[in-house]
């Protein structure tokens, strides 16, 4: 009987040994919510552009050649007639040469050919000789002389050849790219250095198919800085006649007056065209949450809504009417005053127990709290929350942020 005992207790034992452990408790996810509340709807378009030169221009070398030496750096200001790269002129050289070698044998012939018709000439006078015979001599020195010119016309050209083998700016601007390097081998015409010219400046974005038949040339817009508060008045200066190719889009350019408050070169801007708003939906008031709080519901968008008395988050199907620069407007789904998850949406689960998250505040330092409760400038109720241990204190801020 005793031996029955001991082996049922040993059993028991051994599959108490053997149970899986109790999974650890899920820890309690600290997210940002905000409330839900009515806002103007201001329906504005904002398109982010960026600041160029009306006129850019890629200058390379009107000969074939290899590159020895390139002056121009990236973002170098350039003047008009400054050097910027150079070819291996030694080829040209000897072409010149050559040419200037043709010029002195064509100079010969032309001089041989009219002492030949000087001297026929005065025979023809004494009548030693026929007419046709002067007339051939004639023609010997006319085409001598064409061939003089002609000589003197290709080493003229080749002496333009020999000057092209250094790339000259032809206007003051910026270098704004570099598109060869010393040492390589490029034909005529080949870009080597992009040039954007002083003066006018353009505003340059891209906006979708189905706004591109809003704008217009000369339709009035606002351009702001991205670290600039003032606005700019502009206006359309173009507007693209067919898409890219990639991003299906349409370039649109905004024509800048030269001011000081301009934005320099390669800025980035955002363009506000004016007149572009929903008739009758200025000043409308809406609902509108950050496209954070948003996610995807199998076909249906949803966000996390906050059980302030149980601290749980649940799920709620939203209507999305239409965009209202980075917010998203709500048609349907809330109501005013319910708390909205608005970061990490994609973390959490029904019925998750969460807490609100704080930013953490640097506590100030010991003497200035007491000289500040010494002179009386903290209540009470101040005096006891820095006396209070970490935990009291988080507790409390909590509190009084749920309560809110």
């Amino acid at each position: 009987m005793k031996k029955t005992i001991f082996a049922l207790a040993g059993a028991a034992f051994l599959l108490a040994a053997c149970s899986p452990a109790a999974p650890p408790e899920e820890p309690v996810r600290a997210v940002k919510v905000l409330t839900v509340g009515n806002a103007a709807f201001s329906s504005s378009h904002e398109f982010a552009g960026e600041v160029r030169a009306q006129v850019e221009s890629r200058l390379g070398f009107r000969v074939a050649g290899k590159i020895i030496k390139r002056q121009a750096e990236l973002g170098q200001r350039v003047q008009a007639g400054q050097v910027l790269a150079q070819l291996d002129p030694q080829d040209y050289k000897l072409a010149a040469d050559a040419a200037k070698a043709q010029l002195r044998a064509a100079e010969t012939n032309r001089d041989l050919a009219a002492a030949d018709f000087k001297r026929y000439k005065e025979l023809k006078d004494q009548n030693f000789i026929s007419s046709a015979e002067l007339e051939r001599r004639e023609t010997t020195l006319k085409a001598a002389q064409a061939q003089y010119e002609q000589a003197q016309s290709q080493l003229a050209m080749q002496g333009n050849q020999a000057s092209y083998a250094s790339l000259v700016a032809d206007v003051a601007g910026v270098v704004t790219a570099l598109e060869a390097d010393p040492g390589q081998v490029v034909a005529a015409g080949t870009p080597v250095v992009r040039i954007a010219t002083d003066g006018l400046r353009d505003a340059v974005f891209s906006v979708p198919e189905d706004k591109v038949t809003l704008f217009r040339p000369g339709m009035p817009v606002k351009v702001r800085g991205w670290n600039q508060d003032t606005q700019l008045a502009a206006k359309v200066r173009e507007v693209g006649a067919s898409a890219d190719p990639v991003t299906r889009t349409y370039m649109v350019k905004v024509s800048l007056e030269a001011r000081d408050t301009t934005p320099p070169l390669g800025a980035t801007v955002y363009v506000v065209p004016q007149g572009l708003g929903a008739a009758g939906a200025e000043g409308l008031q809406v609902i509108k949450l950050p496209t954070s709080a948003l996610r995807q519901e199998g076909k249906a968008t949803a966000v996390w809504v906050l059980d302030k008395a149980s601290m749980t988050v649940r799920s709620q199907t939203i209507q999305i009417a239409t965009a209202d620069g980075n917010e998203a407007v709500i048609a349907a789904g809330l109501q005013p005053g319910m708390l909205v998850v608005s970061a990490g949406v994609h973390v959490l689960s029904p019925g998750q127990k969460v807490s609100i998250y704080q930013e953490k505040a640097g506590l100030a330092p010991v003497d200035g709290a007491q000289s500040a409760i010494n002179s009386g400038a903290v209540d009470a109720a101040a005096v006891k929350l820095v006396a209070a241990t970490p935990a009291a204190s988080a507790a409390t801020t909590a509190a009084s942020s749920v309560g809110k």
